[in-house]
């Protein structure tokens, strides 16, 4: 019996592969159908017809990437001399003022901008950790964006409750109503929330860390979010003034105090978590906790070396994050892999972290964290989310003719060729579809350039 047609047929792939393991497929298709993979067979075994094709010979296909922290907003402010040699609560500062002066346009433009960057390296998922939203900037315009460019969204209403005058980092002027918060987080999980698989679009909600708002408003978080299914996230054991300042006020380390919040679960991930605690590691595994790991940030800032070895090997789940635009200044998750391999291989020897375990990290790793099972692997029945690399670019010279999936992570990263998310083509022959790149990053310029003068910093 003949199968039905296909929406979309990737035809000869010089090779498929799942990073986290199992065999590399030579000369395979993927047929994909409502934004599905249905099948994945030898090109000459493969009899589909399918409404429209892609040759993908010269091509290594993986599932597409998975970032899992991420500040948009931060892309306007990338490479700010004034703090390019800053410490996280210096680089805060000096930050905060600027990001304050946000407007609606500004959060659109960064969005896109970002999203378009973290794509041409292969990204077809991300989460943004939004916790500011100073001048009727909401959720919606972020959601909208990403909607246009077809990518897959995990969006947090996150939030700033204690400025400056309270004992926060933050302006008094973004500091939100506590009230506020709740009732609007709730309107935003109502409206924008689809836990159903294959769902394009999620809610997280997430307070920018647990001494950004009051220990009220973290507990009331948590229980708001577990009324209605949806993940929570923050930042957590950043940098060891963090780790220092909690053990003053509350006597225990950040986990712990996390802890005390109502914030371990399998349903909660923290951003960074480069200095836990000697116990806990243990409470992690067993709370199900996950990690999203931000190798490039965490060196920029100095803030030290996670212990992503020591996560794997008590079962936490990990994922990568490319973090903001203003810590890191680069939006390329192949990138983070690299970096996440060798950042490991200096703390712990070269044996710490193969390339394939770093791009798994990138994918299956990054689809644990968010809490789905419908991403991260190029399998049937598995969402049509794909990332296709040429074998023949100049970067991997040399090297894809020996391992054509390590050779994503040893050499320099290159763009991706294809991308397709949801079954359907987002980048083809290394071009953006719908995108005229130019006229972004002009857009991108001249916003940043005028938020810098609002702050008075022009």
């Amino acid at each position: 019996m003949s199968q039905p047609p296909a929406d979309l047929l990737i035809r000869n792939a010089d090779r498929v592969a799942n990073p986290e393991g199992g065999p590399v497929l030579a000369h395979h298709s993927i047929a994909i159908r409502d934004g599905w993979i249905v099948a994945i067979e030898p090109d000459e075994a493969l009899r589909i017809e399918a409404t429209e094709t892609v040759d993908a010979r010269g091509l290594v296909l993986i599932p597409g990437l998975i970032n899992t922290h991420e500040h948009f907003l931060e892309s306007l402010t990338r490479a700010m001399p004034q703090a390019q040699n800053a410490g996280l609560m210096d680089w805060l500062a000096w930050h905060d003022p600027i990001w304050a002066e946000a407007r609606p346009e500004d959060l659109r433009v960064a969005t896109r901008q970002a999203a378009v960057e973290l794509m041409r390296s292969g990204c077809t998922t991300v989460f943004d950790h939004n916790y500011l939203w100073p001048n009727t900037c909401r959720a919606e315009d972020q959601i909208e964006v990403m909607a246009g460019l077809g990518m897959r969204f995990h969006v947090a209403r996150g939030s700033v409750s204690l400025g400056q005058s309270n004992g926060g980092v933050a302006p008094d002027a973004v500091a939100e109503d506590e009230a506020h918060i709740l009732a609007d987080s709730e309107r935003v999980i109502q409206r924008w929330h689809d836990p159903q698989p294959g769902s394009m679009q999620q809610v997280a909600l997430a307070p920018c860390s647990p001494y950004s708002v009051s220990a009220a408003l973290m507990r009331e978080t948590a229980a708001l979010a577990r009324r209605h299914g949806v993940r929570l996230h923050t930042h957590l054991a950043e940098s060891r003034e963090e780790v220092a300042f909690c053990r003053s006020r509350h006597g225990h380390s950040p986990v712990l105090h996390a802890e005390a919040l109502d914030w371990l679960g399998e349903d909660v991930w923290f951003a960074h978590l480069i200095h836990p605690g000697s116990s806990d590691l243990p409470r992690l595994a067993a709370s199900g906790c996950g990690v999203a790991h931000c190798p490039c940030s965490n060196m920029r800032l100095g803030n030290g070396i996670a212990p992503i070895g020591d996560y794997l090997k008590h079962g936490i789940a990990v994922g990568l994050g490319v973090d903001g635009g203003a810590s890191n200044d680069a939006a390329d998750l192949l990138a983070e892999s690299r970096q996440a391999m060798l950042l490991q291989r200096v703390n712990a020897g070269a044996d710490a972290m193969t390339a394939h375990q770093a791009l798994a990290l990138a994918t299956v790793g990054g689809a644990q964290v968010l809490g789905r099972d419908d991403i991260g692997r190029l399998e049937v029945g598995m969402a049509a989310d794909i990332a296709g690399f040429r074998l023949d670019a100049l970067e991997l010279s040399g090297a894809a003719v020996h391992d054509p999936v390590g050779a994503l992570v040893f050499c320099p990263p290159p763009r991706a060729d294809l991308v397709v998310i949801n079954g359907r083509p987002a980048i083809r022959g290394g071009e953006v579809l719908g995108s005229d790149l130019g006229a972004l990053a002009a857009a991108h310029n001249q916003a940043a350039t005028a938020l810098v003068a609002r702050a008075g910093l022009g």
